[in-house]
């Protein structure tokens, strides 16, 4: 399944999510030119971290802006674009910016924890945007997502509602965590625990927000 829009009008203009999108993209640029070094210098290489010392704590933030090819980036900032400007007008600006960086920050975390010792960098904004996800999936329950779908060798665009799109999403995320958990440390891969981790961080924002406002929000056609 692929979104490729939601049933959504934006509540204001998504200035933080677009600029987000264009700083990632912006940055890939640069590592199309010097990939190695960018990447040695601020992705997150986990034998590399020292706990001890704060220098070396600052990929878990830079590596949010790294990604190691054009289809990660592509479906990475293709999600933000979805989802993210909705999420932006419910929350603000403020909060909006600081659960992108929260979920990509504890996505990192819980990933390097299972891979302490690894030399493999991480990469990549999927946690960010899982984050961005998980509140979506609170906040906007009535929304509608039209989708790309996959059916054997049938393509298809239809209508899911947002909870089961991003819950079917979201299940499918821990599964692939736990069968990769042995391979991790040996190989390269997606960081399906980081998109665990951003997606609990983006429910419990959702769930803030709406405890302090008391509201569920319905989509607007327009």
């Amino acid at each position: 399944m692929f979104p490729l829009s939601d049933s959504i009008k934006s509540a204001r203009f998504p200035i933080l999510n677009y600029a987000l999108i264009a700083i990632t993209i912006y940055v890939f640029i640069l590592q199309l030119g010097s990939p190695d070094q960018l990447t040695s210098s601020y992705a997150l290489i986990p034998a590399n971290i020292n706990l001890g010392n704060y220098m070396t704590l600052i990929p878990f933030v830079t590596a949010i802006f790294l990604h190691g090819g054009f289809l990660h980036i592509i479906s990475n900032m293709w999600f933000l674009k979805v989802f993210g400007d909705n999420v932006e007008g419910a929350l603000g600006s403020i909060s909006f910016i600081l659960l992108y960086f929260i979920a990509g920050i504890a996505g990192n975390l819980i990933q390097y924890f299972f891979m302490p010792g690894a030399s493999i960098p991480m990469l990549g904004a999927s946690g960010a945007v899982a984050g961005i996800l998980g509140c979506y999936y609170i906040l906007f329950p009535f929304s509608k997502i039209k989708t790309l779908l996959f059916i054997f060798f049938f393509v298809t665009i239809t209508e899911i509602s947002a909870p089961l799109m991003l819950g079917y999403w979201f299940v499918l995320q821990i599964f692939s965590a736990f069968g990769s958990i042995g391979a991790m440390s040996k190989q390269g891969g997606v960081a399906f625990f980081a998109h665990v981790a951003g997606f609990i961080v983006g429910i419990i924002f959702g769930k803030i927000y709406k405890n302090r406002d008391g509201q569920v929000l319905e989509p607007y056609y327009g």
